[in-house]
């Protein structure tokens, strides 16, 4: 059987080879980006005229303008895709820890999204270590009113095998166990704060949450193991409806019109740096995408989208409009495929939610190495959450985008942080992102046959059990089948 499957991929990549031949597009598209490419110019610039783009705020309007007169200057057919999100901001915030209510003092924190409009509490703290659903089962009832200590990601230690949740998906729990407020813990030294949203929804939740450094929270734990610690957190945010705006360029196709490629990153970022890295560097290599292909004239044989999405980081508000706007029209099922860009940089290979591309994704990824070796023609096969492939996912929609790529600069570190600024962009990282993001997107509009169709409910479902999907699907309320 083994030999019949190897036989069978060996006959595909043969198949994709002969049904395609994209090396002389592939060549156009490696000229122009390594010699005019604008993205690393034009973020520059972008960071530094602009600042911050958090959606909702004047700010995020900027942004929004600044992406649609870039792509309207390259002649692409753009518009806006306009939807009503309910914004957050940040206003005034105070953590306190001490030995008492009455003895407390001040520790460094910044507040995470969709926290109330305004919230003051003051209870013990519980550690709860890794904030998993497993970490209260020996607590329950011990957890209600209590201030939940909750570690980022997965605490050094922990038993071999221990999953991970998103900060929301940590704080659902927290507050189904009957917590009043959550402290996380950052994974990041020298007490580096992040920011992020602590909703699953995208709208507000009814407990304070709030993110400390990583030497404070641990120095924190330790006092746990020996003393009772308490905490005030105090805090005021802004919440309410306003209208934001997606940015899409077009591309008709000749020969499939009514089959779409869509190529997403998010123009949005949080408010404490310019988010250079996340996701400047995603966003604004889609831009150039578009102004290769309108560069060079590129035909497609499928109609391609290169869409800037807002609201992002507030719960993928702008691509949940997307596919929400798709159903209401009727035209979600011309989405063949789905390229997210997503703090991707220097990308070595390819990506993709389904496994049956490798055949073609490698035989594409080799005419990329004939044209650069430092390609490694990479290959991935799995599926995620909380970025904006995620709606397309939940609809059955294949998706993908870069594989095996080092973010730049030791920038990791900086993710939803004050730290994430232009500096930490290399130019050339950059560029590899745009041209093989580029090519990529120019095979999947021209290659003959897509072989993956959307998926069917019953085959959704196996899939996103397959991937470990279901549990963080329940928990955001998004698991629509029944158990």
């Amino acid at each position: 059987m083994r030999n019949f499957l190897f036989l069978a991929l060996a006959a595909l990549c043969f198949s994709a080879n002969a049904q395609d031949n994209f090396g002389s597009a592939f060549k156009q598209i490696n000229k122009e980006v390594q010699t005019n490419s604008n993205a690393y110019a034009n973020l520059k610039d972008a960071s530094s005229t602009i600042g911050h783009r958090l959606t909702g705020s004047e700010n995020g309007a900027k942004a929004e303008e600044y992406a649609y007169n870039l792509l309207k200057s390259y002649g692409c057919e753009v518009k806006y895709q306009p939807f009503e999100v309910e914004s957050w901001n940040r206003k005034t915030i105070s953590v306190k820890v001490g030995p008492s209510s009455t003895a407390m003092k001040a520790v460094r924190a910044v507040t995470l999204a969709h926290s109330p409009v305004e919230s003051k509490v003051t209870g013990e703290i519980i550690d709860v270590g890794n904030g998993l659903d497993a970490d209260y089962q020996p607590l329950l009832e011990k957890v209600k009113g209590k201030i939940a200590l909750i570690y980022l990601g997965v605490l050094p230690g922990s038993p071999k095998g221990t999953g991970s949740l998103h900060r929301s998906e940590k704080t659902a729990i927290a507050t189904k166990y009957g917590a009043i407020g959550v402290i996380i813990i950052n994974t990041v030294k020298n007490g580096v704060l992040l920011t992020g949203t602590a909703s699953v929804t995208g709208k507000l939740i009814p407990i304070p949450a709030v993110c400390i450094g990583l030497e404070s929270g641990m120095e924190l734990k330790e006092k746990l193991k020996t003393a009772q610690q308490f905490s005030t957190i105090e805090m005021t945010n802004f919440s309410g409806l306003i209208k934001a705006r997606n940015v899409i360029a077009t591309f008709k196709g000749t020969e499939f019109p009514a089959e779409k490629i869509v190529v997403g990153g998010h123009l949005d970022s949080w408010d404490l740096a310019t988010g250079a890295i996340d996701n400047g560097i995603g966003s604004f290599s889609v831009i150039d995408m578009a102004r290769t292909f309108k560069k060079l004239n590129l035909k497609n044989k499928r109609t391609v989208e290169f869409v800037l999405f807002m609201g992002e980081e507030q719960g993928l508000l702008g691509s949940k409009a997307y596919v929400a706007q798709g159903k209401e029209d009727k035209t979600l099922d011309q989405v063949r495929f789905m390229l997210n860009y997503d703090m991707t940089n220097d990308p070595k290979g390819f990506s993709t939610s389904r496994e049956e591309m490798e055949p073609l994704f490698t035989a594409w990824g080799a005419d990329v190495v004939k044209i650069d070796t430092n390609f490694r023609n990479l290959f991935l096969a799995g599926a995620s959450l909380h970025s904006d492939h995620q709606p397309f996912l939940l609809e059955g929609i294949p998706t993908g985008g870069g594989a095996g790529g080092r973010l730049p600069n030791n920038s990791g570190p900086f993710y939803h942080s004050d730290g994430d600024t232009f500096k930490l962009v290399d130019e050339q990282g950059l560029k590899n992102t745009v041209r093989y993001g580029a090519m990529l997107t120019y095979a999947l509009a021209n290659t003959g046959k897509i072989p993956v169709q959307k998926q069917t409910e019953e085959k959704l479902e196996a899939f996103l059990i397959s991937q470990r999907l279901k549990e963080p699907l329940k928990i955001a309320g998004e698991w629509r089948w029944k158990d």
